[in-house]
């Protein structure tokens, strides 16, 4: 009897939702509780002077899949997107390690072109603020408005590209350029920077080629990593005027390296 009590007593077992019930965890957060543009940049130059918060480790670990395997940076770029809702960075590792490249091939182009030491710290605030961050702010700004008014699938309207995601598309496009271009490119410069050499210009601007190109392969992959974007190849159709540009240089003999040191040395 009282086993009997017991079992009336207890509540009988509930049954289990129905598919249409459930309601599954979404990856992105509220659209209310999601951050504003401003936010996010103020979050971001919040925390460029606090070097402890900075995940420098993993920056390098970006800056050298550049070279070697790109999808898998802006593969990166998608987790972002899932876990805080924003593709762009939100941590300026990145931009500080740039910015420390930048100042080493400023000292190797002063070194090479044997000016005073005042001269290293204009050409570094040239690069910076006009060759990175000005022209990025340039090319950031039309791949933004492109994709958003052209590139943008109809039915994901409701979404947008970031601009922060622009222009680290553009950082990630330039460093590879930096590199070729401002280092390697001037340990071979007194063999190719001869203007009579056809061999040698054609030489130096081959590294213009392949570094425009590798910038605009850069480029064209971080759009293409935007499920939100169509036909995103229409990018890598820039390399046809830039072959042809290529053509051009050799036929008339123009060095664009010599040119690249003429233009730095007439800002020093």
């Amino acid at each position: 009897m009282k086993s009997e009590a017991v079992m009336k007593s207890s509540p009988p077992p509930s049954l289990p939702p129905s598919p249409t019930s459930l309601q599954l965890p979404s990856p992105m957060p509220n659209r209310q509780t999601r951050m504003t543009a401003s936010a996010k940049r103020y979050k971001y130059l919040r925390r460029i002077f606090r070097f402890k918060q900075m995940d420098f480790e993993f920056a390098t670990w970006q800056m050298i899949y550049l070279f070697i395997s790109p999808q898998k940076v802006y593969r990166n770029f998608q987790y972002r997107k899932q876990t805080k809702d924003q593709f762009a960075r939100d941590d300026p590792a990145f931009l500080v390690l740039l910015s420390i490249c930048l100042l080493v091939s400023s000292i190797i182009f002063n070194l090479h072109m044997y000016v005073s030491f005042m001269s290293i710290w204009k050409l570094f605030l040239w690069v910076v603020f006009v060759d990175c961050i000005g022209v990025g702010i340039v090319i950031a700004t039309l791949f933004w408005f492109i994709s958003n008014h052209y590139f943008r699938k109809p039915t994901c309207m409701d979404q947008d590209v970031e601009w922060g995601y622009a222009f680290d598309v553009h950082l990630n496009a330039f460093f590879p350029l930096l590199v070729i271009l401002h280092i390697i490119q001037l340990f071979f410069f007194d063999i190719f920077g001869v203007h009579s050499w056809l061999f040698g210009v054609f030489i130096g601007n081959s590294f213009w080629l392949i570094a425009i190109t590798y910038y605009i392969y850069i480029t064209f992959l971080g759009y293409s990593a935007l499920p939100i974007l169509k036909n995103t190849q229409i990018i890598l159709y820039a390399t046809i005027p830039l072959m042809a540009t290529f053509i051009v240089t050799l036929v008339l003999n123009w060095s664009l390296c010599e040119q690249l040191m003429f233009f730095y040395s007439t800002r020093l």
